[in-house]
C-alpha cells in the first residue's frame, strides 16, 4: 500500500500519490502525446474500458485518492462507473471533484472551444448536482476549479455560503480549490483568509509545482503548516517533463533530467515526480497518466530518493512564473 497522509486538518485522507481523470475522460487535452496514449481511439465504450484499465492498474498499485473535475468529458462518469463496478467500499478512498468550467467539445479533438468557465452560484448549483448523480457517496472533496482572481469567485459571497452550506450539511466532506497561472499566491493567500462560521472555509488546495515551476514553493509550506491540505498537479508540466518533449529550447533543461536521471537509475518523469514527493509539504501528487505503462512508470517515483545533487541541478531548471505559463497557454489541444 501507498503510504496515506491527512489531508491537512480536513478529515480526509490521501495517498502520497493520486490518479487524476483529465487525460482519461475526453478525447482532446494538452499533455504531449495524448493522441498516442489513446490510440486515436475515441468511441466513448473504448475510452471507458481504457479508463477502467488505468485505474485497475492505479488500485493494485495502491492508490486511493482519485480526482475529476466536470470538464473532464466523461471523467466523472468513468469513474464512477469503475467504482461501482468493482464494488469499492466508499470508505476505502478518497475522491475529489471539481466545477467551475463546463465541458463543450461535444467529444471533438478539433473543437474550436473544449470548455467554458464560469463560478456563479448556478453554476455551482448545476454542477454539483451533476457530480452527485455520477459519484455518489464516493464524491468526498469538491473543488472551484481554478480559481483566478479574474473570474471573481472568491468575491462572490453567495457562491462561498454555497460552499460551506455543502460541507456544513454532509453533502461533502470538504471543500478546496486549485488554482492556475502566476497570479495563484495572490489568489490562495485571498482564499486562506475566508471564513465561515469562525472557521476557515477552504480544507484543501490544489496547485501546479514541479521543478520548472516552483514559485508557489514557500507559501504552500506556509498554508500547509497552518492546516490547508496540499495536493500538487502538473508535476510533469503536461508532457514537458518526459522524454516527448523534444522542443530544441528545452535540450539544456532536458539534458540535466538525463543526467541525474541517469546517475539515480531512474526515469526522467520520476525524477520530477520524486521532486515533488520530497517537498514536506505535499500531502499528494497526482499522475496524470493516460496509459498503464505510464502509470506504472510514474508510481516507481515513489521509490526514487533524490540527494543533495540531485535537488541542486532541478533547482537549476525553475522557470520565471510567466514564462512557465505561457508556455503553458500555448500547448495544442490534442
Amino acid at each position: 500500500m501507498v503510504e496515506m497522509r491527512a489531508l491537512g486538518d480536513s478529515g480526509l485522507m490521501v495517498t502520497r500519490m493520486g490518479l487524476g481523470m483529465a487525460a482519461l475522460g475526453r478525447p482532446g487535452y494538452i499533455t504531449l502525446g495524448h493522441a498516442e496514449d489513446l490510440g486515436r481511439r475515441y468511441d466513448v465504450a473504448a475510452m471507458e474500458l481504457h479508463a477502467h484499465a488505468v485505474l485497475d492498474v492505479a488500485w493494485d498499485a495502491g492508490l486511493r485518492y482519485f480526482d475529476a473535475a466536470r470538464s473532464y468529458g466523461r471523467g466523472e462518469e468513468f469513474l464512477g462507473s469503475w467504482l461501482r463496478a468493482r464494488g469499492i467500499d466508499p470508505a476505502a478512498c478518497t475522491v475529489g471533484s471539481k466545477w467551475g468550467y463546463t465541458y463543450t467539445a461535444d467529444w471533438r479533438v478539433d473543437a474550436e472551444v473544449h470548455e467554458i468557465k464560469d463560478h456563479t452560484l448556478p453554476t455551482l448549483q448545476r454542477q454539483f448536482a451533476e457530480s452527485r448523480e455520477r459519484l455518489g457517496d464516493y464524491l468526498d472533496l469538491y473543488q472551484i476549479h481554478s480559481a483566478t482572481e479574474d473570474s471573481g469567485v472568491l468575491d462572490r459571497p453567495e457562491v462561498l455560503d454555497e460552499l460551506a452550506r455543502l460541507k456544513a450539511s454532509g453533502a461533502v466532506r470538504a471543500v478546496g480549490l486549485t488554482l492556475s497561472g502566476p497570479d495563484s499566491a495572490r489568489t490562495l493567500e485571498r482564499a486562506f483568509a475566508i471564513e465561515r462560521d469562525g472557521r476557515r472555509l477552504f480544507d484543501s488546495v490544489q496547485a501546479t509545482w514541479n521543478v520548472l515551476e516552483s514559485s508557489l514553493g514557500p507559501l504552500l509550506a506556509r498554508v500547509r503548516e497552518a492546516g490547508m491540505g496540499v495536493i500538487v498537479k502538473e508535476a510533469l508540466a503536461n508532457g514537458r517533463l518526459t522524454p516527448r518533449n523534444t522542443d530544441p529550447a528545452f535540450s539544456a533543461s532536458r539534458a540535466v533530467l538525463e543526467r541525474e536521471a541517469a546517475r539515480l537509475g531512474c526515469t526522467i518523469d520520476q525524477l520530477a515526480l520524486a521532486a515533488v514527493l520530497d517537498q514536506p509539504w505535499v500531502d499528494c501528487v497526482l499522475s496524470g497518466a493516460a496509459t498503464v505503462e505510464h502509470l506504472r512508470s510514474n508510481v516507481a517515483a515513489l521509490d526514487v530518493h533524490l540527494d543533495e545533487p540531485a535537488r541542486a541541478a532541478l533547482a537549476s531548471l525553475a522557470e520565471p512564473p510567466e514564462r512557465y505559463w505561457a508556455a503553458r497557454a500555448a500547448l495544442p489541444w490534442q
